[in-house]
């Protein structure tokens, strides 16, 4: 039925995961070969973010409406706000022959893996736990408290890294990246 790959990139917050998702499919050498899913929430869209493009931002009883009606391949509560990737989007690009790359978090990886066995996951992380608390100290977009909680659930995600195809350390962002497309073509059989 499938004949292309899910992809999956997960990691703790602040691991880079989005940066480099975005670079994955900017990337000269895949741009061709990975295509990306929107996925659906119910967080406030942030600046320079637009609906449809980045997300399709909706409100919570409509996010609610749309898993009970079986919509989303997978969904998870992460951090007070919900995230789901649609279901359909993903089968028809697969059954098309197109590599999907999904950013998605531990908790989601583990329910796409249980669907789609054939999934490659990727654990994005920094070297150090030191190092996550400063990018996240350094985004200045929470309140202590939120950035409390998003460490501990960051140690738990770590212990998570060892069920992955492969881990990438991100604290250079070009070596991440390129060990990232050399991953990446080497799973879809792609020249580099």
């Amino acid at each position: 039925m499938n004949n292309g790959k899910i992809i999956i990139l997960s990691g703790p917050s602040g691991a880079g995961k989005t940066t480099l998702y975005k670079r994955l499919l900017a990337s000269r050498r895949l741009r061709d070969k990975l295509v990306k899913t929107t996925s659906v929430t119910t967080r406030p869209m942030r600046p320079g973010e637009r609906n449809g493009r980045d997300y399709f931002f909706v409100s919570r009883e409509m996010f609610l409406h749309k898993k009970a009606a079986g919509h989303f391949l997978e969904s998870e509560r992460v951090f007070g706000n919900y995230y789901g990737t649609p279901h359909k989007q993903v089968k028809d690009f697969l059954v098309s022959g197109k590599h999907v790359l999904l950013c998605i978090d531990v908790k989601g990886a583990k329910t796409v893996c249980r669907k789609f066995p054939r999934a490659v996951k990727i654990f994005i992380k920094t070297s150090s736990l030191a190092v996550l608390k400063e990018r996240l100290r350094k985004r200045g977009s929470e309140a202590r408290a939120a950035m409390d909680v998003r460490l501990e659930t960051a140690c738990r995600e770590l212990k998570a890294a060892k069920g992955y195809d492969y881990t990438v350390v991100n604290d250079n962002l070009k070596k991440a990246v390129r060990r990232l497309e050399k991953i990446v073509c080497s799973e879809i059989q792609a020249k580099l």
